[in-house]
């Protein structure tokens, strides 16, 4: 069986990127005490500003903000809409507010059709 991901892209504030970092930590043990196989968030190094699409454009980023690209891996979908569930039902997770703007992230779930460790051998 092939895993199902949810993947994400957003844009943070690099003054709030510490307020973000706290977050991410929080979310991870979260997501993974309820089921989750591995969670990974990742800042923007290599980037660029594209002239019709690049990650920096799809989230609108503002000069003063970095690029995130994260995802959660999960055995199978209805292990992620199991998850999901419990996740949202966090107390952990309820917060006042978000350090970045959630109208311009982008996200979806995903189900695999090629890993390494099935075609390498």
């Amino acid at each position: 069986m092939m895993p199902y991901v949810d993947g994400f892209v957003l844009a943070v504030p690099k003054d709030k990127i510490e307020a973000y970092k706290a977050l991410a930590k929080t979310a991870c043990a979260v997501w993974m005490e309820h089921g989750a196989l591995d969670y990974v968030e990742c800042i923007g190094d290599d980037v660029p500003y594209g002239e019709l699409t690049s990650f920096p454009r799809a989230v609108m980023a503002k000069e003063d903000e970095l690029v995130v690209f994260s995802w959660i891996v999960y055995r199978d979908r209805k292990t992620r809409d199991a998850v999901n569930k419990k996740v949202m039902a966090d107390p952990r997770l309820k917060l006042d507010g978000m350090p970045f703007d959630g109208k311009r992230m982008i996200y979806g779930g995903f189900t695999t059709l090629l890993r390494a460790s099935d075609v390498i051998s």
